[in-house]
């Protein structure tokens, strides 16, 4: 017998790659079993979806919170609410917005203290690399990082400087031990230089075509060509961030048929939006890589379909409106980051195969992928026995984005406006209901911070 205290049951569950009518039983937040759609316990508590899809909470890989230290830009209360009113159930935060970077577990007991209390979802972190000195990563590894972010090009914070190669192949082999990945923004800086010295003298900074020829797709493909190569000399887990260009799809897919641990990611806005369509001055556009033309935007969408992307995440930057320069429209001026964490799901559905993607292929790069990634396999992502009982329960309906009806801190988005398909009317945090499209937030915030525990690899071959 079945002893649970909550089924959430539905015609339309996705899970193991298909969709179709089940129950999910769940007991002191844990799945505890997934049986046919009409196979209920009495007395109960029963959650019926209906024809509306069920899936697993979505897991966000790619979210900068920056707290402590910029909390007017967002903080916790603010992007875990946004997260919950997008199916987001478990955030990632990257390490280097807040004050200090997340470099050394000081950093990360602060991020801890920060977000007790008012998170309403879980959140776990990435640490960082910013130099050729690997002893900081056991120590991170311990406090339970997900993993690490680097830069190979200046990051636009301070505290937070770039990497270079003899730094990363110092990194990569203590990270393989300790099981961790690296992840990579990856743009070469020698490009990005040779970019910005022939642009002409004058160039527009409110034209977005001059934003775009100072970061072009070459500075990204020959990062990834460095990346690459570190790999496989180390055979460390390498996963490239925010991929814009079709350049280097050709280099990750090359790397996975060798059978290199090489991963990749792409965004919601880099999959809809095309250069071509930027009007000059609209800064709420700017972030880096930048968004490309049209044939990138393609590739990029067939790169999901084919297995070359592994996921989608939102790389949510937001930031204190002043510093987009909406009124002066300024590119080389405006922060770049985009803003899109409680829209991933619409976000992602809408324009990763227009005019909708797939439900199965949705929970895969939303949630089985990302958890995978950060370490949370076997908890997050998938409606499976041990599983937390995290839902997401959504329907296809299109929804006009409006900036007012937006959680994060400041409702600067390119996304408003826009028609997107893809409504969250539920969201449901280890067996607790946590955001419904009707009620807001029924519930004081319990999300939690998660320690991920890596196994150390095998020892790289010689």
């Amino acid at each position: 017998m079945i002893r649970s205290d909550l089924v959430v049951r539905g015609r339309r569950v996705v899970r193991a790659g298909s969709v179709g009518p089940a129950a999910v039983h769940a007991r002191d937040g844990r799945i505890v079993a997934v049986t046919p759609w009409n196979e209920v316990p009495s007395g109960v508590a029963v959650v019926d979806a209906g024809e509306r899809f069920l899936t697993a909470g979505f897991v966000d890989a790619h979210v900068h919170v920056n707290e402590p230290g910029r909390t007017d830009w967002e903080g916790y209360a603010s992007a875990t609410a946004a997260a919950a009113a997008g199916g987001v159930t478990t955030i990632v935060d990257m390490p280097l917005n807040g004050r200090p970077p997340l470099t050394e577990p000081g950093a990360g007991r602060a991020r801890v203290r920060a977000l007790a209390g008012v998170a309403r979802v879980d959140v776990a972190l990435w640490g960082g690399v910013v130099s050729a000195d690997p002893s900081a990563l056991p120590g991170l590894a311990a406090f339970g990082v997900a993993g690490v972010k680097c830069f190979l090009c200046p990051s636009g914070v301070e505290e937070f400087p770039h990497v270079d190669e003899p730094a990363l192949d110092a990194a990569l082999p203590v990270l393989r031990a300790l099981g961790l990945p690296l992840l990579a923004h990856a743009e070469s800086p020698a490009v990005l230089g040779r970019a910005e010295q022939a642009l002409p003298a004058g160039a527009d900074p409110r034209a977005y075509a001059t934003w775009l020829a100072s970061r072009p797709a070459a500075a990204e493909a020959e990062a990834v060509e460095t990346l690459v190569r570190l790999c496989r000399r180390h055979r460390a887990h390498v996963h490239v961030v925010h991929v814009s260009g079709r350049e280097t799809l050709a280099l990750v897919a090359a790397a996975k048929a060798e059978g290199l641990p090489v991963t990749a990611e792409t965004c919601p806005h880099y999959l809809a939006f095309a250069a071509e369509e930027i009007a000059d001055g609209a800064t709420a556009f700017k972030c880096a890589p930048p968004l490309r033309e049209r044939a990138h935007r393609e590739a990029l969408r067939s790169a999901l379909d084919d297995g070359t992307l592994d996921l989608v995440a939102s790389d949510h930057s937001p930031c204190p409106p002043a510093m987009k320069d909406l009124a002066g429209g300024d590119f080389r001026k405006a922060w770049g980051g985009i803003a899109g964490l409680q829209l991933l799901l619409p976000a992602t559905l809408t324009f990763a195969r227009p005019p909708a993607a797939e439900p199965c292929d949705v929970a895969r790069w939303l949630a089985e992928a990302p958890a995978r990634l950060a370490g949370l396999a076997g908890r997050k992502g998938t409606l499976a026995p041990g599983c937390d009982a995290d839902f997401a329960i959504w329907s296809e309906e299109g929804r006009t984005v409006s900036a007012g009806g937006l959680f994060h801190r400041h409702p600067v988005t390119p996304w408003a406006g826009r028609r997107l398909a893809g409504t969250i009317h539920q969201t449901w945090l280890r067996g607790r209901l946590v955001y419904d499209a009707e009620r807001g937030f029924p519930d004081h915030p319990h999300g939690r911070f998660l320690a991920v525990s890596r196994r150390p690899a095998e020892p790289a071959p010689n």
